[in-house]
């Protein structure tokens, strides 16, 4: 059988630092486990912009078709603000978003032993848990027409951004979360507004008929997504699998995110539907951004990237064991009590770099066998 492939796209600011981390362990499963990746490399960004002028070139774009996984690690930075819209790095991401029509987005929420203290919750809140969020990503309010800024009939202006979502939309990204909940604990909570908009209506409706007519096993919830972010920070145990429209999925992410204590430690996974060989279109990238006022300072927290590649592992390679053995690691080094500039307080001592945390988890994987 052929390797299986990725393209790694390291970006701007701090992600080609934390890819190189990355790397290294790739490099470990070639050398230690016998499996080899066929990895290529190229830009996306502002880097991208800078080479090509334009934040992701066509070829680019359609390498990312071919392969397997595309690797992510950030883009943007302030260089880049004044350029036209179309240009800006960010669109080079919501290109590969768009074209390879990566419709569901993981985000888990973790918290591992080791840093329930540095939540701002209180630890009995946030020990142990482990949710994932599934947010749908190629339609709402981010992609409906008409959008834009317009004159008004008052010698104003008026903003308008259309939400809506077709049935086929919520029903493929329903059956991603009800997937996943058959993975986990099986059960799927489903956040919108149906009490204020007729897009939460067809939601709750549409979610419901793809539980009744093909998931009636899974335990299914509806809560308004407000409500969710409430009960995200009273008691975010309580769910499992959350499942939501793009807007909610984008506040109530990050919401989930701060209930592990740093953006640096969590990873993200984009799907669409399986390519010729099964495996589904597939795009992972850590949920921070490309931190330019650390870029170049060592001080980068590489663990959201290299989680990421381990839900490669585990959602495009089918290497469950081996994207546990990755996360286990992570465990391990932070349970030694080393730690990133992120995972520390100003009485906490001294932080290793970004390379010594690389090192660190190899030198756990090491020795895990």
């Amino acid at each position: 059988m052929a390797n299986p492939s990725l393209l790694i796209l390291p970006g701007d600011g701090i992600g080609p630092e934390v890819m190189a981390e990355v790397r290294k362990i790739i490099n470990w499963y070639g050398a230690k486990r016998g499996v080899t990746f066929d990895v290529s490399e190229g830009l996306v960004g502002g880097c991208a912009y800078d080479k090509y002028g334009t934040p992701l070139h066509d070829d680019t774009m359609a390498r990312a078709q071919e392969v397997d996984a595309v690797l992510l690690g950030a883009v943007g930075g302030p260089q880049y603000d004044t350029l036209d819209f179309s240009l800006k790095p960010e669109r080079g991401l919501l290109r590969l978003r768009k074209e390879m029509d990566l419709y569901a987005n993981l985000r888990p929420a973790q918290c591992f032993d080791a840093l329930a203290d540095f939540s701002s919750l209180k630890k009995e809140v946030v020990a142990g848990l482990d949710i994932m969020i599934v947010r749908e990503l190629t339609s709402g309010v981010y992609f409906g027409e008409p959008r834009g800024i317009f004159p008004d009939n008052e010698g104003g202006r008026v903003g308008i951004n259309t939400q809506r979502y077709t049935t086929n939309e919520i029903r493929r990204v329903a059956r991603s979360a009800f997937e996943l909940a058959r993975r986990r604990n099986n059960k799927v909570c489903s956040m919108e507004k149906a009490n204020v908009m007729e897009s939460g209506v067809l939601w709750r409706e549409e979610v419901q008929w793809v539980h009744d007519h093909e998931y009636p096993d899974v335990a299914l919830s509806h809560m308004y997504a407000d409500n969710g972010a409430m009960q995200l920070v009273r008691w975010p145990k309580q769910f499992d699998v959350i499942v939501t429209d793009n807007l909610f999925g984008d506040v109530l992410s990050d919401c989930a995110a701060m209930l592990t204590g740093s953006l640096g430690m969590l990873p993200s996974a984009s799907l669409g539907a399986p390519m010729a060989n099964g495996r589904p279109k597939a795009l992972y990238e850590p949920v921070h951004g490309s931190a330019p006022d650390i870029a170049g300072t060592g001080k980068a927290n590489p663990i959201a990237c290299i989680l990421s590649f381990a839900m490669a592992l585990r959602y495009s390679f089918d290497m469950g064991a081996e994207a546990a053995r990755v996360e286990n690691a992570v465990q391990k080094v932070l349970a030694d009590g080393l730690r990133t500039a992120d995972l520390m307080g100003p009485q906490d001592g001294t932080p290793i770099s970004t390379t010594e945390m690389g090192d660190a988890i190899v030198a756990a994987l090491n020795a895990s066998l």
